[in-house]
């Protein structure tokens, strides 16, 4: 399962097909940063998943994150493996359907204790407009865009 491990390293590749794949995940190292009026938020962040080809990511609507997002929907994910290092520049982009947020829970079942699929809290975001760069110190930079 996705949440198996903390140490997976987040990587966004283009199939043949175009298509978004993510290949490992790397819940608890992963860093969401966005906006308060002119105040930038960082936090960790440990919900990412791929649904229907889109990388998303998933928040509780009470939370100042969820109400931060709908005020600017820019954000950036930042995360590291030791190696390289990960920073994706998107827009969040809420997908209110009940099947986007059950698949999340799906991958994620430690999270079905605090949220469920139709409990009006749940929220996913899709993140598109994106740019994921991929550094570190021994190659060139790699940048993905969908």
């Amino acid at each position: 399962s996705q949440s198996d491990s903390s140490f997976f390293l987040m990587a966004l590749v283009f199939t043949s097909s175009s298509a978004l794949a993510l290949d490992r995940i790397l819940p608890a190292s992963i860093s969401l940063i966005d906006v308060e009026g002119d105040q930038p938020r960082v936090r960790p962040f440990g919900t990412v998943n791929l649904f229907e080809g889109k990388l998303y990511i998933q928040t509780g609507k009470v939370k100042a994150v969820s109400k931060e997002m709908a005020a600017n929907p820019k954000v950036e994910l930042c995360a590291f493996d030791g190696e390289t290092w990960l920073r994706v520049s998107a827009t969040a982009v809420e997908d209110d359907r009940v099947e986007a947020r059950q698949d999340l829970l799906d991958h994620y079942p430690e999270l079905q204790s605090m949220y469920a699929a139709d409990d009006g809290n749940t929220q996913v975001l899709a993140l598109t407009e994106a740019t994921a760069t991929f550094s570190s110190f021994t190659a060139a930079p790699r940048t993905v865009r969908w």
